[in-house]
């Protein structure tokens, strides 16, 4: 089960640069994350701010 982000993402980038795999990418509305490349390892999850990046 990939990570994805909700709409609580402030846009601070923090979780593009902790990502390993390069998995998350600016979208329209805010940071995406690409399930066919999430590893699952919740880096993401714990170096964002406001706790946007879940489990799906």
């Amino acid at each position: 089960m990939a990570y994805v982000i909700s709409d609580e993402c402030i846009s601070c980038g923090a979780c593009e640069s902790a990502c390993p795999v390069s998995a998350i990418s600016q979208g329209a509305e805010h940071y995406e994350i690409d399930s066919s490349t999430c590893i699952e390892c919740g880096a993401c999850a714990s170096t964002c701010p406001v706790g946007a990046p879940q489990p799906e």
